[in-house]
């Protein structure tokens, strides 16, 4: 049973430093925010260190906590760059965390002198329980749970749970289509990648399916408003998280103080009436308690013709000089946000004097096309009188920044293993075919109960690959399945992440390797997959050639590439109750996918193969002990494209 002090912290956003005051003012126990470089969300404006050193002093001297986002994933080239923007927080910022998804970063974290909390990121996905304990190993102290959970699952790895490990919970914020650390398609489409920050929302788009044009992957916000009380209850979680680094003052002030009020005095119906209200008015999209309560979930896809977030005030009228009049009166320094993004004369204009409900608004002269008649108007952030005075006054407040110096630091790396001469190729499949031949090693995906299907024969010849995911509700069949498996003689594994060898009973027993969607791109993360017991790793699919063909001199353990074959470009855990699975979609331009589910993913690939089949010989040249062909059934209505999909093979990815 929980004890009567159990009280999570309130763990609010900050993008900037009128957000990160807005979040103190508010009354935050923690703030997490980025610098401006390794965040995972580099399109918010971001900390330099000596803006994020004051008001991380300030911060310390409230009683509130501050946490560092440095959730990139690392290319082996940038370790050295961010140990020593490490060595440098450290030592003239003091945070109490960092917030991290690549296993390079806990050996680097210490080598560079940080001796404060560790946080794995929500894109790690260490969701399940059998991730907990090794997460701890690597030197974890808290794990950011995957967003899709349902409170029975919370509590189920709750339940689970070390007494030195803690649990983080999002409440409030954005919700992503894809599960965290498991989406490539912004990556996939030019090199912008979302596992390092740079993402450009290929999932907010409207596509085209047959004669429908609708945004079959934009997703509401998250939010549990009321339903907080009984996650309240949950003694391991530890602190609420509200997303929102890219947000303003006025959100982050809203939320945070609903979010408060709901955990202080969430008992008193007039006061959880107060918080809804709140949240109502701090501008976001429209909110889902997603899949929360389990046995009730909500889709959080809106299926709406278009979707945005802020609070509408209007709509456009007029010819050539279009104006709108407000519903409510608007500020000095508001924020709209007209039309949708996929609309002709989609802007965001700041106001410049106050004006009045019912008055006019005549949008300023742009040199895009003027948006048409009927345009909805929408206010997306707000600069309040009220809130500017608060903040004005912890502004001055602020210490004077420390002078940054510079840092000398260089990561110790591990010693590499020297690769065989000639890489082996692998073949993956869904469907095994009906002779195994023996020019290449033979992989599959499994699914629990396969082995009760499949001749026993080739159990220990066959690479079983486990799924990107594995939900809390599943642990248990799927660690039911792999006993069996191992003990019917299958040996060899492909994991889809590093936690799911905690699934394995005897673990010495087999040969474990990370498969592709455990990001592994640099190699002190693979010498973290090598203190947790793996053999190998297949390395990350974003990576471009510089990254792909220098990594394999500089690992402790043997690598495989996925080298041709259609990869998916992001797993969920849900999908739109208008898409038909199996069909192609088209996307503004012109680019094709289509969805199917496995399982309990719905995966979405793309309608043409990664083939890097012409750099084959410059793969096995540098050292890699594994080429993968991935062979995914296409659907009868789909057409791939013909042309050689490089991925970022001759981009500089970002």
């Amino acid at each position: 049973m929980p004890t009567p002090t159990h009280s999570p912290e309130i763990l609010a956003p900050a993008g900037d430093a009128e957000s990160f005051l807005a979040a103190l003012a508010a009354g935050a126990d923690a703030i997490y925010c980025g610098l401006k470089n390794f965040s995972a969300r580099m399109e918010a404006e971001n900390f330099s260190l000596s803006e994020l050193a004051g008001l991380t002093a300030l911060a310390h001297d409230k009683g509130v906590r501050v946490h560092v986002a440095m959730n990139n994933m690392l290319k082996t080239s940038e370790l050295a760059q961010a140990g020593r923007l490490i060595d440098r927080l450290a030592r003239l910022v003091r945070p109490d965390a960092l917030i991290i998804q690549d296993l390079a970063m806990p050996d680097l974290a210490r080598q560079a002198g940080f001796s404060g909390e560790l946080h794995l990121s929500t894109l790690a996905n260490a969701g399940m329980s059998a991730a907990l304990t090794q997460a701890r190993a690597l030197g974890i102290h808290r794990v950011v749970l995957p967003r899709e959970l349902s409170i029975d699952e919370i509590k189920a790895v709750a339940a689970q749970c070390p007494p030195d490990l803690e649990l983080e919970v999002f409440v409030h914020g954005a919700l992503c289509y894809a599960v965290s650390g498991r989406c490539y398609w912004s990556s996939y489409l030019g090199g912008k990648s979302g596992l390092r920050g740079r993402c450009v929302q290929p999932c907010r788009r409207v596509y085209q399916q047959k004669k429908n044009n609708l945004p079959y992957f934009s997703c509401d916000d998250l939010g549990l408003d009321v339903l907080v009380r009984p996650l309240a209850k949950v003694e391991n979680v530890t602190s609420w998280k509200i997303e929102g680094r890219k947000k303003g003052p006025h959100y982050v002030f809203y939320t945070v103080t609903a979010y408060r009020m709901l955990r202080d005095q969430g008992h008193d119906p007039a006061q959880r009436k107060s918080a809804q209200e709140l949240l109502t008015m701090a501008l976001g999209r429209a909110t889902s308690h997603y899949r929360f309560l389990g046995h009730r979930p909500s889709n959080p896809i809106s299926d709406r013709e278009h979707t945005g977030s802020g609070q509408f005030v209007g709509a456009i009228q007029g010819g050539r000089t279009p104006y709108f009049s407000p519903r409510q009166e608007l500020k000095n320094g508001d924020l709209l946000r007209i039309g949708y993004e996929d609309q002709p004369g989609h802007q965001v204009v700041k106001i410049r004097r106050d004006v009045p409900k019912g008055g006019r608004f005549v949008l300023p002269k742009s040199a895009s096309r003027p948006p048409a008649q009927g345009t909805s108007v929408f206010l997306v952030d707000r600069r309040e009188r009220e809130l500017q005075a608060l903040l004005a006054t912890l502004r001055k407040q602020i210490p004077a920044a420390p002078t940054i110096s510079e840092s000398s630091f260089a990561p110790t790396l591990p010693k590499p293993v020297r690769g065989k001469k000639k890489a082996q190729t692998m073949d993956v499949w869904r469907m095994l075919p009906s002779r195994l031949g023996n020019q290449s090693e033979q992989g599959f995906w499994l699914i629990p109960g396969l082995e009760r299907s499949v001749s026993k024969s080739i159990f220990g010849r066959i690479w079983w690959w486990l799924p990107p995911v594995i939900w809390p509700e599943d642990e248990r069949t799927w660690a039911t399945c792999l006993e069996k498996m191992v003990r019917l003689g299958a040996r060899q594994f492909v994991l889809g992440a590093p936690w799911q060898h905690g699934l394995f009973a005897a673990p010495e027993r087999c040969t474990l390797w990370a498969g592709p969607m455990c990001n592994v791109a640099n190699a002190l993360a693979v010498h973290s997959l090598a203190r947790l017991g793996f053999s190998g790793a297949f390395v990350s699919p974003e990576l471009d050639s510089e990254g792909l063909l220098g990594l394999p001199a500089q690992s402790p353990l043997p690598l495989g590439v996925v080298a041709r074959g259609i990869f998916p470009v992001c797993v969920a855990r849900i999908r739109s109750e208008k898409l038909r699975e199996r069909e192609p979609l088209r996307s503004p331009k012109g680019e094709e996918f289509w969805s199917r589910t496995y399982g309990q993913l719905v995966w979405t690939f793309p309608g043409w193969e990664l083939d890097l089949s012409q750099k084959w010989a410059e793969l096995e040249q540098a050292g890699y002990a594994v080429l993968t062909r991935v062979h995914e059934p296409v659907p009868e209505k789909v057409r791939l494209k013909t042309r050689q999909g490089l991925w970022n093979w001759d981009l500089k990815m970002i």
